[in-house]
């Protein structure tokens, strides 16, 4: 299996940017399709992006602001988020599937793999 270790999160001001990164280890993380996901205070976990096999997908609220990238050489997903809202905050999760059946990408279910968390602030 493979463990997932988030990082970058913080306290940024409203309009600012982040990166967070999901660093893999235990498998070959290129085998892998990665997700990130995001859990506010009272809020359901839901879906940000994903990077699939088959491309990039994002939840609407975060299109054109967020951006996933992967570098296997570093077995590390990448999540640049711009252009940051009060409301973009919350503990953001990235998972990882080795599944390659189907997959829309954006589905708590799809990911039996997920990193412990990072915590996202942007104020106002």
């Amino acid at each position: 299996q493979v463990q997932l270790v988030e990082s970058g999160g913080g306290l940024v001001q409203a309009g600012g940017s982040l990166r967070l990164s999901c660093a893999a280890s235990g498998r070959t993380f290129s085998n892998y399709a990665a997700g990130w996901f995001r859990q506010a205070p009272g809020k359901d976990r839901e879906f940000v992006g994903a990077i699939l096999w088959s491309g990039i997908r994002y939840a609407e609220s975060v299109k054109g602001r967020f951006a996933i990238s992967r570098d296997n050489t570093k077995n590390t997903v990448y999540l640049q988020m711009n252009s940051l809202k009060p409301e973009d905050t919350a503990v953001y999760y990235c998972a990882a599937t080795a599944d390659r059946r189907g997959n829309t990408g954006s589905q708590i279910y799809e990911y039996p793999y997920w990193g412990q968390g990072t915590q996202v602030t942007v104020s106002s």
